[in-house]
């Protein structure tokens, strides 16, 4: 029942991750109120060096195809001056390579016509707000939203794929619709929407309640036919996703079988108002099923791997073993593959292959990563036995 609506890796999570993110340094011009990484004004002297940098690309180019993804994070990758030479070589390795840079003065289409020409595919940039004062109310500094936009067309003209990522929380929610007419007439390839996980500087910030992030999940998934969406720390759209396949087939309507709430309606109601009745010019893209140390594997700027970016729990060093071997011997990322440990609703859950929950979230609000998501509403209809 999940495959059509749902895709899986082909060759499963617990020999390799899909994607690896790479913070290539910590250092970054703005200061996000959400910041996951605390990111500071200058360099660290203890960043992987050009030569260490190397040994990790080498290390997931020995893979057999498909390599994972490597995605160049930070802080801002633009503050490293190798940035172009890490990028060629991955991409001459046979990595296929995406950037995740700020919006700061040096974001630059020169420096973008050159990270294209070494061979990066995609440029992810961050939207968090339709209007200018919500995203640089956020970000710190003014202008932002205005430069991001630039930034945006940027990119696009430098022959990137664009996807824009956006943290969404409760001082947000209702301009996503206003951002969604937007982003459908940008050419974008991919919008992330993420759930806020109290982690780093975002531990401040109020995320949705958890009704309120189902109805932006069945929202997302209404609009998904026009836009390509991923959802970052929301893995329980997956479970959306399996939910609304099957009343589908079975001919109940979604709101019938899925009342929206109060939170569903306007974001509906005001999408509607925005963009009309517009018929679909896509199939759909269903999302895919991985999650922290599932899938997914972090490396901080000094080479320590976690879960994922979400989830400070330090399982290894690259400078000591190399991340392939991490990820396939780490307790914890093999426990985080081993759905039977998970504790909670998670731990009967008849959508846990597909889902899994946040194991960021559970982290960060109960300190036990293998825990119940607190931002899902589902009640698993009863304790399933999995004795074989």
């Amino acid at each position: 029942m999940h495959h059509e609506a749902v895709r899986s890796l082909r060759h499963g999570t617990d020999d390799r991750p899909f994607i690896v993110f790479w913070e290539v340094t910590r250092a970054c011009g703005l200061a996000c109120a959400h910041c996951r990484a605390n990111a500071i004004p200058h360099r660290d002297p203890r960043e992987l060096s050009t030569v260490e940098a190397r040994r990790l690309i080498d290390d997931l180019a020995a893979y057999n195809a498909p390599r994972p993804i490597l995605v160049l994070t930070g802080g801002d990758p633009f503050e490293r001056d190798d940035l172009a030479e890490l990028v060629g070589y991955a991409s001459q390795r046979g990595l296929h390579v995406s950037l995740s840079p700020s919006v700061t003065p040096r974001l630059t289409a020169a420096r973008l016509a050159g990270l294209r020409s070494a061979g990066a595919s995609a440029v992810s940039l961050s939207l968090d707000g339709a209007r200018p004062e919500t995203h640089d109310g956020l970000r710190g500094i003014d202008g932002t939203h205005r430069d991001t936009l630039l930034a945006a067309a940027m990119v696009r003209e430098a022959g990137f794929r664009l996807q824009i990522n956006t943290t969404v929380h409760a001082g947000n929610v209702n301009e996503l619709p206003d951002l969604f007419a937007w982003l459908i007439g940008q050419h974008v390839s991919l919008w992330s929407v993420f759930q806020l996980v109290p982690t780093g500087r975002g531990a401040t910030m109020r995320p949705l309640e958890a009704d309120g992030t189902e109805d932006l999940l069945h929202w997302l998934h209404q609009i998904g036919d026009l836009l390509p969406i991923k959802t970052t720390e929301a893995p329980h759209f997956r479970r959306v996703a399996v939910q609304r396949a099957a009343a589908t087939r079975d001919g109940i309507p979604l709101d019938e079988a899925f009342p929206p709430g109060e939170l569903r309606r306007n974001l509906t109601e005001r999408t509607a108002a925005l963009i009309g009745d517009r018929p679909s010019q896509r199939r759909r893209r269903p999302p895919l099923d991985v999650n922290a140390g599932r899938g997914i594997a972090f490396v901080d700027h000094t080479g320590r791997v976690y879960p994922s970016g979400f989830l400070p729990l330090d399982v290894g060093d690259v400078r000591e073993l190399p991340l392939s071997t991490i990820y396939r011997t780490s307790p914890v990322l093999q426990r985080l593959r081993y759905l039977e440990s998970y504790t909670g609703r998670c731990a009967y859950c008849e959508y846990r292959q597909v889902c899994g929950g946040s194991r960021s979230r559970a982290y960060a609000v109960s300190g036990d990563p293998y825990g119940d998501d607190p931002a899902c509403i589902h009640v698993p209809a009863r304790p399933v036995s999995f004795s074989h």
